[in-house]
């Protein structure tokens, strides 16, 4: 059964929030202890007292409200911001000797922690429009501005911002990130889908035309469509226009697709831990195929130990294609504890310089995809060497620590 991709994402926000979390209670308890600390001070404490107690309440009882930006509603914000100014607002009628000693307000910093919820919920604009309500609301309490409440506001309004634009640009890379994980598991399972239809049915065109050449007569006119219909699906394979979940509009590649995703989404059972990869070459041993293996089980993860026989088996086809039904072929089949290597040897005339780039530019991709596609979906890299008139060599390796199942 075929492993689907799926992608997790997880917001760049949420240690913001976590953060944003933590800083509410810390600076709500830094409130308290001020006022404990000045309490002798003030005219009217009870004042003072209550407020707090309403700060204590809300701050704890809204934490979930501030654990992610789903959670932190427009509403809540509104409120989270008019309790600050309240606080701010209330200070100079609890204690009006704190004008004239620029004392700390009540909420204290703890009103930062309402414009950064506006900077990580919205963005620099929201936090410019909390923390110019701020400065307005300290502004007001101080009567007379004074060089340290000019100081405190212009931080906290450009503090907020800051963060406010680093959140847009963090979501925008967000965004863009994701984006790109899709295409990129969209573009994979093309071209696992692609290297399906090169392997099947590309093959059977490819050899009723052959077949259909030689015999003659009527034959050779269906050799002849049979030809027509492979060119036109190696156009497509090669453009990218055969879709990952969707059949074709012609009725025998549609059936072909429907065939694939059904065996994908079956299961039938679950896998093995590991196969030896040695059972599944073992049947391309024959007269004009020589296997050469470890005594020892090679064992690896079953996707895995699947896609690189598949990308034997396409090496061999292509030894059977052009180096002619009489050619000899090696496999030889090495472990090396962090890799497996498997080698494809045949004795033909070799491949001509530059015809690799001409194949791949006619639709022909069945080194592209069949072999390279694979062993790169595996981790692995597959090197292929060719002297005209010396046969072909085509090396696979599959590191085990990266082998993708």
């Amino acid at each position: 059964m075929v492993k689907r991709e799926r992608v997790i994402r997880m917001s760049v926000e949420l240690p913001l929030w976590r953060a944003l979390t933590g800083y509410r209670v810390l600076t709500m308890i830094y409130a308290v202890l001020v006022f404990g600390s000045e309490y002798g001070d003030f005219e009217r404490p009870w004042i003072g007292v209550a407020f707090l107690s309403v700060l204590g309440v809300w701050t704890l009882a809204t934490l979930p409200r501030v654990a992610s930006a789903a959670s932190c509603t427009k509403r809540f914000l509104v409120a989270d911001l008019v309790i600050a100014l309240t606080g701010i607002l209330l200070t100079p009628l609890a204690n009006a000797d704190a004008r004239l000693v620029n004392g700390p307000t009540l909420p204290t910093i703890w009103t930062a922690g309402s414009v950064l919820a506006f900077a990580i919920k919205g963005g620099w604009r929201w936090a410019a429009f909390a923390s110019s309500l701020v400065a307005v609301a300290n502004l007001v309490e101080r009567g007379t501005p004074t060089r340290d409440t000019l100081h405190n506001v212009l931080l906290v309004c450009i503090a907020s911002i800051a963060i406010g634009y680093v959140v847009e640009v963090a979501r925008a890379s967000e965004a863009t990130l994701a984006r790109a994980l899709e295409i990129e598991a969209a573009t994979r399972e093309r071209e696992r889908l692609a290297r399906d239809i090169h392997d099947s049915v590309l093959q059977v065109l490819a050899m009723v035309q052959r077949r259909g050449t030689a015999l003659g007569g009527e034959a050779a006119e269906l050799g002849r469509m049979a030809g027509e219909q492979e060119v036109a699906l190696r156009t497509l394979v090669s453009s990218g226009l055969v879709p990952a979940t969707h059949a074709s509009e012609d009725p025998a590649l549609g059936a072909f697709v429907r065939t694939v995703d059904d065996e994908d989404d079956r299961g039938g059972g679950a896998d093995p831990a590991e196969l030896d990869l040695r059972t599944l070459l073992a049947p391309h041993a024959g007269s004009r195929v020589s296997l050469a293996e470890p005594g020892a089980p090679v064992l690896l993860p079953p996707p895995a130990a699947r896609e690189l026989a598949a990308a034997v088996s396409a090496a061999l086809d292509n030894v059977r294609r052009h180096a002619g039904e009489s050619a000899q072929a090696w496999i030889l089949v090495e472990d090396w504890g962090d890799e497996v290597v498997v080698t494809v040897r045949d004795d033909g005339p070799g491949i001509p310089e530059g015809r690799l780039a001409q194949a791949e530019g006619e639709g022909r991709l069945g080194v592209a995809l069949s072999i390279r596609g694979r062993l790169r979906d595996l981790g692995g890299t597959a090197e292929l060497i060719s002297v005209p008139g010396q046969g072909t060599e085509v090396e696979l390796k599959v590191p085990r620590g990266k082998a993708k199942a």
